[in-house]
């Protein structure tokens, strides 16, 4: 596969004046609203170095791991579903499909010693994405984007690890890597999310029990708490007797949009259980964002308050902006809530960025300051043009289906070695569900007998 090199200036979306200007964000103006994502994009995109011939295509230079690509790709896809422009799109395919691995599930060898659920579920759910919004499919002989979800999610629910803690899946995936004994929220998090939107975009029943299946066990293992504020994970080697307390934002936005595609599914079937149960959900963790904002803008709380932040989680915002904005278009009802707060966050970020060179723009991590920090990156560049994009979310139509003009083409049994596919595995159960009720009595007692435990 050749692949494109580094895309020219964005055309038609750029003001020539905000090259000695900083960013003026006018969110009643699409245009001005385009124009702030394009140059946060630019400036974003200017970290990429797999285009370069003799580079890795897919991957970011150090100090960016793995899995910050597939999201980096997963929010062009977002900027191409917004804006309409088309300039990073080769790019983007190209990435994508390179990383794909010799098994088509986002398994690359190159990726072996480093790679957890978590970081194969960021590419899955770029791929998730691409087949929601109609992004152009691949030629007929690469990988199509339902069939790379499918896969993920086909390789991850046979992990699902039910030696300890009742269930849920490891944060690594093979065992001499170090963190093999820690189940952490974001890796079932987002099994949850592929597989409600696998279950809403298919209509496949079993997508629909593993959601509900893997929310059960989160509450039932203490990851989520009863007003709904995710932490980060336990342990195996105490059969998650223990939390790990800190919050992180991109937990909470993995959950409300899971939520909020069960509700949607319960809308036209009732495989999804309870209308108002996942109504209760929805609205919960929605209600339980707002450790994230200050005055009503977005931050980082683990880390921004103490200038801890790693390069990881200088990209979290952007995930938290991505998921608000879908969860309006799959739970209407939540939007007089989220699009203030996309709203407030935007013209905060905007203040956060200077002028770049020629048409990006150089973004800063902490929005609440009024001002540019000194702190760049491909997160800091990822978030600012996630939370600009989605003031746009109006703008656009909603998740398809592949019963509402989805194009994509899946492969049930994509990624499955053995020939079977979860799908075709015993379904979760009654049985399973009650079980569920039962360790949950079973692990809040073992926790309250503990002491529990926070990472600073």
């Amino acid at each position: 596969m050749k692949f494109p090199s580094a895309p020219q200036a964005v055309s038609g979306l750029l003001f020539a004046s905000t090259v000695n200007a900083a960013i003026t964000l006018d969110l009643s103006s699409t245009h001005s609203i385009k124009n702030a994502a394009a140059q946060a994009a630019n400036g974003m995109f200017s970290y990429y170095t797999g285009w370069r011939p003799g580079d890795v295509p897919g991957n970011l230079p150090a100090p960016y791991y793995w899995w910050e690509a597939g999201a980096m790709f997963g929010s062009l896809i977002d900027y191409w579903y917004y804006t309409g422009d088309t300039t990073f799109n080769a790019n983007t395919t190209a990435g994508l499909l390179a990383q794909v691995g010799p098994n088509r599930d986002f398994m690359p060898p190159n990726q072996t010693k480093t790679e957890g659920n978590d970081d194969q579920a960021f590419w899955g759910m770029a791929a998730m994405s691409a087949a929601e919004v109609n992004y152009p499919n691949p030629p007929e002989d690469q990988p199509q984007w339902l069939a790379l979800a499918q896969a993920v999610f086909n390789t991850q629910a046979p992990r699902w690890a039910d030696g300890t803690c009742g269930g849920g899946l490891k944060w690594q995936i093979f065992a001499f890597n170090n963190g093999y004994t820690y189940k952490n929220t974001i890796s079932n998090g987002c099994f949850f999310n592929m597989a409600a939107r696998l279950g809403r975009y298919t209509g496949n029943q079993t997508y629909f029990d593993w959601a509900e299946r893997m929310f059960d066990w989160t509450a039932a293992i203490g990851l989520m708490s009863n007003d709904y504020h995710f932490f980060d994970g336990t342990s195996d080697d105490i059969n998650c007797t223990q939390i790990n307390h800190i919050q992180w934002s991109y937990n909470a936005g993995v959950y409300l949009l899971g939520a909020a595609a069960m509700w949607n599914a319960s809308q036209t079937n009732n495989m999804t259980g309870n209308s108002d149960v996942w109504y209760q959900r929805t609205m919960g963790i929605l209600n339980g964002t707002s450790v994230f904002f200050k005055n009503n803008v977005m931050f980082e709380v683990a880390c921004e308050p103490n200038g801890k932040c790693n390069v990881d989680q200088r990209s979290f915002k952007a995930y938290l902006s991505r998921w608000m904005a879908q969860t309006t278009q799959l739970a209407p009802w939540t939007t007089d809530i989220i699009m203030p707060l996309l709203q407030t966050s935007a013209q905060a970020a905007a203040k956060s960025c200077n002028p770049g060179d020629g048409n990006s723009i150089v973004c800063g991590l902490q929005w609440t300051t009024g001002s540019f920090d000194g702190s760049t990156g491909v997160g800091e560049q990822m978030s600012a043009m996630e939370v600009f994009q989605s003031n746009l979310i109006s703008k656009v139509a909603g998740p398809l289906t592949n019963g509402t003009g989805g194009t994509s083409v899946g492969d049930p049994n994509a990624g499955s070695q053995s020939g079977q596919s979860p799908l075709q595995l015993e379904a979760v159960t009654t049985g399973d569900r009650a079980g569920a009720g039962i360790l949950t009595t079973i692990i809040l007692a073992g926790i309250l007998g503990g002491s529990w435990w926070m990472v600073a």
